[in-house]
């Protein structure tokens, strides 16, 4: 157990993953009962898919059956570079190759590997497009706490990673979990938030969220009373993360697929807005930015316009 336990961590490793800790698959069943709680508020907004498939979120043997690890890993995306003042705002993750592409090629290596060096195994790759807990899990597995602004944090990373889960029928030794909090007395990331969406430590409004509006919101319009606060942010929003004092910790990621595209980079929003649908397309083909689409990001542009008059 502790061989092939160390042999999976070092593959990680090799695999350009961050971190890599492991749990006992197990129910979760007070992050249901908090889960639930969250729910009932309505901070989910429009994303109803966050309500389905509720007791697969919580369980994990109902992803994979017969399930006895849980395998979390991290995958550093901070970057070396920053944005012209004039650029339209995006968040980090989002400035290169979309995330998905890069970390399931990881997964599928990873489980690649476990097969060849151990033998038959059930397991699957999840990289938030599944009912997985994944930051529950990361808590459980040692990597880190989740802090005020409902992010997991590293003492030696920080926050600016994505997590992937891999969960598997194999018995593995499991990390101790992370148990204290590290966000002391501050409240930066509270105070900084444009829409104030953080209603208490850990507790988020998604529907007030800056990122949800830029991306999970479908309406035609993002309402009229969040438009002045979206802080120039045309896709996504960085704010709670660049005020974290955890953040000095990030150090640039170097995974090529997440070069930024230089478009990113450079364009104000009023190149944005002259941008064809055409070249949207081909240009962000491969970009988590094609998730709003050509038509998503003209409505956020519009909002932007809108909450600056």
């Amino acid at each position: 157990m502790l061989k092939h336990t160390s042999m999976i961590k070092t593959e990680a490793m090799r695999l350009g993953f961050t971190a890599c800790g492991i749990a006992k698959a197990v129910r979760l069943d007070d992050d249901a009962r908090r889960l639930e709680q969250w729910l009932s508020k309505g901070y989910i907004g429009t994303m109803h898919y966050m309500e389905r498939h509720f007791d697969m979120r919580v369980d994990p043997s109902l992803l994979v059956p017969g399930a006895r690890s849980v395998i979390t890993l991290t995958c550093n995306y901070y970057p070396s570079e920053n944005q012209k003042p004039e650029a339209a705002k995006v968040a980090k993750y989002a400035w290169g190759t979309d995330y998905h592409f890069v970390i399931r090629e990881k997964l599928n290596e990873l489980l690649h590997y476990i097969r060849t060096e151990i033998g038959e195994v059930n397991g699957r790759g999840f990289v938030d497009s599944a009912p997985v807990l994944e930051r529950a899990w990361a808590v459980r597995s040692g990597l880190g706490w989740v802090g005020k602004n409902g992010n997991l944090i590293s003492k030696n990373d920080g926050s600016f990673f994505f997590i992937a889960t891999l969960i598997t029928d194999l018995d593995l030794t499991p990390d101790a979990p992370f148990t204290t909090d590290h966000c002391g007395t501050c409240t930066r990331c509270i105070d900084a938030c444009p829409t104030e969406a953080i209603v208490s430590p850990t507790i988020i409004d998604g529907s007030k969220c800056i990122s949800y509006l830029t991306i999970e919101l479908k309406e035609a319009l993002i309402p009229s009373d969040l438009q002045p606060k979206m802080d120039g942010w045309m896709f996504g929003c960085d704010v709670c993360q660049d005020v974290c004092p955890w953040n000095r910790f990030s150090k640039p990621h170097n995974e090529p697929a997440f070069t930024p595209i230089p478009e990113i980079l450079d364009l104000s929003v009023g190149e944005w807005e002259a941008m064809s649908e055409e070249v949207f397309n081909k240009t962000f083909k491969l970009s988590p930015m094609k998730r709003s689409k050509w038509k998503g990001i003209q409505r956020n542009i519009g909002a932007l316009r809108n909450g600056s008059d």
